[in-house]
């Protein structure tokens, strides 16, 4: 939605999507999340035209959460992922979801949050 600070935004934008496995691992969160928004999904929303209204928090971590895993591939790094991202405060995920949005190399931004928040591989000696 239009706020003072995205006065040029008029229409939705879509930020990034999930499908397949990489939605069944994290659609309970998600659920979870707009549950708690209000959002009672009834499984007719294809037939909707019009969208739902999300507290800003809520969009902020939904928003960071699909672009954060949608090209990650592995299930345990996703999972650590998600919950780094359902961890962060509100100003912290405002501040990554604009880095990923308004850089010129949002890619780079996002794989140092995926890098943050995983374990590195041990080392084999």
């Amino acid at each position: 939605m239009p706020s003072p600070a995205s006065p040029h935004i008029t229409a939705p934008v879509r930020l990034a999507g999930l499908r397949g496995r990489n939605l069944e691992l994290i659609e309970h969160r998600v659920l979870r999340k707009l549950a708690q928004a209000g959002v009672k999904l009834t499984g007719h929303e294809a037939d909707r035209k019009e969208g739902h209204r999300l507290p800003e928090d809520v969009a902020l971590s939904l928003g960071l959460l699909f672009r954060t895993l949608a090209p990650m591939r592995s299930r345990e790094n996703m999972r650590a992922v998600a919950e780094g991202v359902e961890a962060m405060g509100h100003e912290e995920a405002a501040y990554w979801l604009g880095m990923a949005m308004h850089r010129k190399n949002p890619r780079r931004v996002l794989t140092a949050l995926r890098y943050l928040m995983t374990d590195p591989a041990p080392s084999k000696p």
